[in-house]
């Protein structure tokens, strides 16, 4: 039976100037076909994708359209589901789409799009928008009613319509710039961005006729460190992947928000996990409203230009945002910047996640992995210290599923508030036992006095490379002055004439050096012993200071 001719509903110059070519993003399109099958009622939506041929079909279940609903609805552009007020599908399904333009993304992405479509009572519907022969008839300024769409041959979908009762399907004939995506990669995408795919168990994506489940995400999910989850929420990838019972999840807090929010935020382990394999994408905080993406990478709205965010990816949900303000961007890619609901969401954001930073900063350092150098919970040395201590004592823990692994963790968990300690305070002693040489030889100080000390050291070094059949130079040189430790060094450097009364190193280096040996041969100092440590230098570092002035 011969179809009807059916035309756009809508002038062809002002399709043109509401954007055929706003869409270019091949995740867009597929968010589009995907929307339109979730606002009519599909139980599945089958993908097949050939990198090859350059082909892209969408078909889904859902209600299907009818003559009257192909020409009136699905070729006006602009028609609204939503007019009298109504937001939700026959199944009570939140509506995704709104203004009715989004259809424009599926209609110019590729040379050729074959529709057919037929509900339960009517017959297959369709024609062919040919974009080459639309270009034409928007250039010789055509009327709608002058550029018929044209038929559709049923034949090119009889492996597609085999028992198909209901629903629609799109052909596009060579897509715009090629499919440039692997088919992993967009797997994945679909497993991100289209969550309602996930968590409903009455909607179903397939591609390829393989269906797009949670495991698309197990790279992801085993990188995750740290959960934050935000108000209630009921999600299977938090359920069954980021759960707070996994094994490699080593936080899971909750957040309460006083706004309607729900959503998460997880960090992973290192930046380059946020990267999907083999591709440009990377993962980020994204913002969902009724289960549709609609704006990647929150944080680019409230950067804090601090290290933790190149590890921490989520999602958060505002269907609150979907009202009867249209608050989305013509390209429906993207929030009214200015919108005041939506910047009343990115404030409480910023509150959430200036708190999650402080945690992550605490967590990590727990695990002794480095933490976020902008806070100030520890001083700039304090962490450089625990740093070099991270990257020394990870050499020596075995790999994972090593029977010692536990065992070994613990230890060196036991060691690092002590290594950042003595780590800083040998840095300390280091570079200040260093500079007083450098000053008593700049200032050609008398050391005359220490003669018989130096001769005793050397001949004791010299026994200690005899018996280790130590052959090679150990120190750079056998200048005097590397042999004398801090007590030597400060008598030499700031001798006073009354050492009672008058300010010098020296009265500090004498408590300073046996707590300061021990150190230096990796003992494990007192807390009183620590607080010694740091008073008496914080002196020495004073009087050096003056010195070198």
């Amino acid at each position: 039976m011969a179809m009807d001719k059916y035309t756009f509903n809508i002038s062809l110059s002002v399709l043109n100037h509401l954007g055929r070519n706003l869409y270019r993003n091949f995740i867009t399109v597929l968010g589009e076909a995907i929307s339109n099958s979730w606002d009519a009622d599909a139980k599945n939506v089958w993908i097949y994708i050939d990198r090859n041929k350059n082909y892209l079909i969408i078909k889904d279940d859902g209600q299907g359209m009818s003559s009257d609903d192909f020409q009136n609805k699905f070729l006006k552009i602009g028609y609204s589901k939503r007019k009298d007020g109504v937001d939700k599908t026959e199944s009570q399904r939140p509506f995704i789409g709104r203004k009715g333009i989004g259809k424009l993304a599926l209609l110019s992405c590729a040379k050729r799009i074959h529709i057919v479509s037929k509900t339960k009572s009517t017959d297959f519907v369709g024609g062919i928008i040919d974009n080459r022969e639309l270009d034409n008839a928007i250039d010789d300024d055509l009327n709608p009613q002058q550029y018929p769409l044209e038929d559709v041959n049923l034949d090119i979908f009889n492996s597609l319509k085999e028992n198909f009762e209901k629903g629609t399907i799109i052909y596009f004939e060579a897509i715009n710039d090629g499919i440039r995506n692997r088919v992993e990669y967009i797997r994945k995408l679909v497993a991100l961005f289209f969550r309602f795919s996930l968590i409903d168990d009455s909607f179903k994506i397939h591609l390829n006729d393989d269906p797009i489940t949670l495991n698309e995400l197990n790279d992801l999910s085993l990188s995750t460190q740290f959960v934050w989850q935000i108000n209630s929420m009921e999600d299977p990838y938090l359920r069954d992947k980021i759960s707070a019972t996994s094994e490699h999840i080593k936080q899971y807090k909750k957040i309460a928000s006083s706004l309607p929010i729900t959503g998460f935020i997880a960090s992973v382990e290192k930046p380059s996990f946020l990267k999907i394999k083999q591709t440009t994408e990377t993962v980020t905080i994204d913002l969902y409203v009724n289960g549709r993406l609609r704006e990647k990478d929150l944080m680019k709205h409230i950067r804090t230009t601090r290290h933790v965010e190149s590890y921490l990816y989520g999602q958060i949900h505002y269907n609150n945002l979907d009202d009867k303000d249209d608050r989305f961007t013509t390209s429906r890619e993207g929030v009214i910047s200015d919108d005041p609901m939506f910047i009343g969401m990115l404030t409480e954001l910023e509150k959430i996640v200036r708190a999650i930073m402080t945690d992550w900063d605490i967590w990590r350092d727990t695990l002794n992995q480095d933490g976020d150098p902008d806070n100030t919970r520890k001083t700039r040395k304090e962490r450089r210290s625990k740093e070099l201590f991270n990257a020394v004592a990870n050499e020596f823990v075995p790999p994972s599923g090593s029977a010692n692994r536990s065992i070994v963790d613990d230890w060196v968990k036991s060691l690092g508030d002590d290594a950042q300690f003595n780590l800083t305070s040998y840095a300390e002693c280091f570079v200040s036992e260093n500079l007083l040489r450098k000053f008593i030889k700049h200032k050609n100080k008398d050391y005359s006095h220490l003669t018989n000390k130096l001769a005793d050291y050397k001949r004791r070094e010299n026994e200690a490379r005899n018996i280790g059949n130590v052959s090679f130079e150990i120190r750079q040189n056998n200048e005097d002055l590397l042999f004398l430790s801090m007590d030597e060094l400060a008598i030499t450097a700031d001798r006073p004439s009354d050492r009672n009364n008058e300010a010098a190193i020296i009265r500090d280096a004498k408590t300073y050096k046996p707590i300061r040996d021990a150190m230096a041969h990796t003992a494990l100092l007192t807390a009183i012993a620590k607080q010694s440590l740091n008073t008496t230098y914080e002196n020495i570092k004073a009087r050096i200071k003056k010195l070198l002035e």
